[in-house]
């Protein structure tokens, strides 16, 4: 009796069941919930705008000398390459959550993982932006670094996987739809954040965007639907097999891993994506050294001393924390 009066009940608002796709539904809708999610994580990219403000933040102290006394202490300034390891924490766990939960994001559904994605970034840019502003660098590590990068493994992986199911005709197109937005996101996200930062100061840019980040993802969230068993878009057929190359079986994971075409694909996409990584993550700093005689009306060639390279970052600096005694 319980078993099937529990299987009357209606599913939950963010069941798998209570977002499937009625008859007639236009799928070019969900394009737009995906690009509201890779939107908000493609600041990830962009991030390097924060590194030379929030090794700026007490007026007058000396940088930290080692990484690990740097966690926490609060009366020396962290150094460019000590708050940089916060964007390698998050990207390493963006690729380690996106392993662990994509299985469950098969079961749970597309909006019930973009919202655990919007509530993984949002708030941990906010807790981030707590920890800049009472300066202990563990707990930007915590939040952005930790909780932010199953933010964006969950956020990455979701419209992704949408895509790919209501435009099997189109997966190309698909997936560019989403890895656009990724890349879109910086391109938005870093003007954002130096024009906050010029106003509010770093710790109070990383709260606000985390606010906007979540209202922004959670509507994504909500934009999801997902294509009914069996659905295929009018008129499509799977095409038959080109080539030797290209199966129409399908390879589990279980098995797939344990063939060598899987690790050196792995292998290639690694050495692709760790060269990229490692040019943004420090983009702004290397941008900044590059050609900051420019932007300070000096030869490009200039050397500049620290007073110079000071200068450079500090419109992003309304309100310096006064040395701790």
């Amino acid at each position: 009796m319980t078993t099937a009066s529990s299987s009357l009940q209606p599913p939950g608002l963010l069941s798998r069941e209570a977002i499937v796709a009625g008859a007639g539904f236009n799928r070019w809708l969900v394009p737009p919930a995906a690009l509201a999610i890779h939107l908000c994580i493609g600041m990830a990219y962009g991030f390097s705008v924060f590194w030379l403000p929030m090794s700026k933040l007490v007026a007058g102290a000396p940088m930290c000398s080692e990484f690990m006394g740097a966690l926490t202490a609060a009366n020396c300034n962290w150094t460019v390459a000590q708050v940089t390891h916060i964007f390698e924490t998050f990207i390493a766990t963006l690729g380690i959550s996106a392993a662990i939960f994509g299985r469950w994001l098969e079961h749970a559904g597309p909006r019930q993982s973009g919202l655990t994605a919007a509530l993984c970034w949002g708030i941990g840019l906010a807790i981030g932006g707590y920890g800049v502003s009472i300066h202990q660098l563990w707990l930007v590590f915590l939040g952005t670094g930790l909780l932010g990068g199953i933010g964006l493994g969950l956020g990455y992986i979701t419209p992704v996987s949408t895509l790919i199911k209501w435009f099997p005709d189109r997966r190309g197109m698909a997936t560019g739809f989403a890895i656009m937005g990724f890349g879109g996101g910086a391109m938005i996200g870093s003007p954002l954040a130096v024009w906050l930062m010029a106003r509010v100061g770093a710790a109070e840019t990383l709260m606000l965007m985390g606010a906007i980040y979540f209202v922004v993802m959670t509507l994504g969230a909500f934009g999801f639907r997902v294509a009914p068993a069996g659905w295929l878009p009018t008129g499509w057929t799977q095409p038959a097999a080109s080539s030797g190359m290209i199966t129409q079986k399908h390879v589990h994971l279980n098995r797939a891993w344990r063939t060598p075409q899987f690790w050196l694909i792995w292998l290639v996409l690694g050495l692709n994506v760790t060269a990229g990584i490692a040019v943004l993550a420090m983009a702004s700093p290397m941008l900044q050294e590059v050609f900051g005689g420019r932007l300070l009306g000096l030869d490009a060639q200039a050397t500049l001393t620290t007073a110079q390279k000071a200068s450079l970052v500090q419109p992003l600096l309304p309100q310096a924390t006064p040395s701790a005694p």
